[in-house]
């Protein structure tokens, strides 16, 4: 559906033997939990990927709202797209505060699970109100191929489900705010 450049494919092990020096953690019984600590870093990634791409989309819809007329005015001027835009502009300046934010903790070494998985469901979630936001101001043409928006919105609804989807991130938050209570 979208993330066309990007080749996807299953790979299936049957019967497949790995030596112990192959075993990820370099011990039986650790391989989850070593995998799991990854996660962090891919989830703040995700949320920059998301966060540029909510740039991108609001910059192709005030691009959009300024060019194209109706009732002989440009469509930017009707108020109810510059409330669209400005909601847009409002979630992409948190999603980057977040990202920004999060990445400073992780740099400084901090604990950041909590923080990756809101961040990441922040700011995929963002992007996609962002992305619905957009295609509404097009209209019908937003759903064409003519118009760069129609891949973006397809694109944007693949990170709500990368690196754990949103109800995955909730359960991930959930937890370690429990984890810190009974700390």
């Amino acid at each position: 559906m979208g993330f066309r450049g990007a080749h996807t494919a299953d790979v299936i092990f049957e019967d497949c033997r790995v030596p112990a020096t192959g075993l990820l953690g370099e011990r039986e019984g650790v391989g989850f939990k070593t995998a799991m600590k990854s996660l962090d870093h891919a989830r703040l990634h995700m949320s920059a990927v998301a966060t540029g791409m909510s740039e991108r989309i609001i910059d192709e819809g005030v691009r959009y709202a300024s060019e194209r007329v109706q009732f002989g005015s440009a469509i930017s001027q009707f108020q109810l797209i510059q409330g669209m835009l400005a909601d847009c502009q409002a979630e992409a300046l948190a999603s980057r505060s977040m990202v920004e934010r999060v990445a400073h903790l992780r740099d400084e070494g901090r604990a950041v699970t909590k923080d990756t998985a809101c961040c990441k469901y922040f700011t995929t979630e963002a992007l996609g109100r962002i992305a619905d936001r957009v295609m509404q101001i097009h209209g019908g043409y937003g759903y064409i191929k003519e118009y760069p928006i129609e891949r973006l919105y397809r694109d944007a609804r693949l990170l709500r489900i990368y690196e754990g989807t949103s109800q995955i991130q909730q359960l991930v938050i959930a937890r370690e705010m429990l984890k810190e209570k009974a700390a």
